[in-house]
């Protein structure tokens, strides 16, 4: 491990944590010296990182400390370009423009080494072929989500039954077979998961949600038994 990947994974360690952490845990995490994370320490401090504490307190990073582009691993740019090229395939063409503005904001941030690296990356995502057969305004549901104000859908079930639903909207899934809205079904009284390519009509309303989103997406995830990331 080079001196500079040892520093940023330093500031990643403290990043993942809101205690303070030990120098021994930290050598311990990256196979040093507790002498070494000492100096190390003191170079980010020295360089700007937002780092308190000392030997015997532990150390913790500043909520509000910013890495700079150039801190990037090589693992981290190909996971950007990734996930970018992936959000740009989902039928979407607001996110899909929202994408290259981001790579384009990414790459001119970037000094010349880690921008060759994005540039001449290797990952290649092939366009989709179904996403066509979603009808539904994409971004009036990323709406719905940070707005959290309810939907009314027209649905079609598997035998093609129209219904109305006024939903409580908490998750967009995206998986190789469909797109899916998570949400709470007032009709229904539970959660259901609305596939995307059978919603014949959504209107946005102005009504809000009776529960922040956050709480629904626990208890969604705890009825599905979906993992918690955090």
């Amino acid at each position: 491990m080079t001196r500079s990947t040892r520093l940023l994974a330093i500031i990643q360690s403290l990043r993942r944590r809101r205690r303070p952490v030990a120098a021994a845990v930290l050598a311990d995490e990256l196979g040093v010296s507790e002498r070494t994370i000492y100096r190390d320490i003191a170079t980010l401090v020295t360089e700007g990182a937002a780092i308190r504490g000392g030997p015997g307190q532990g150390y913790v990073l500043d909520g509000g400390f910013m890495l700079p582009p150039l801190m990037f691993s090589d693992a981290e740019i190909d996971a950007l370009v990734l996930g970018l090229q992936l959000a740009a395939q989902e039928g979407d063409e607001e996110l899909a423009e929202a994408s290259d503005n981001a790579l384009a904001k990414l790459a001119a941030v970037l000094p010349p080494e880690r921008r060759r690296l994005m540039e001449e990356s290797g990952l290649a995502v092939a366009p989709r072929s179904d996403v066509d057969d979603v009808r539904v305004s994409m971004p009036m549901l990323r709406q719905a989500l940070r707005e959290e104000r309810k939907l009314r859908l027209r649905y079609r079930d598997r035998n093609m039954a129209v219904t109305t639903r006024i939903v409580w909207p908490v998750a967009l899934a995206f998986f190789d077979e469909a797109q899916i809205l998570a949400a709470w079904c007032e009709l229904r009284q539970d959660f259901r998961s609305f596939r995307l390519d059978r919603i014949a009509a959504a209107e946005l309303l102005e009504e809000r949600l009776p529960k922040r989103r956050a709480t629904l997406m626990r208890a969604w995830r705890e009825a599905v038994g979906a993992p918690d990331p955090g």
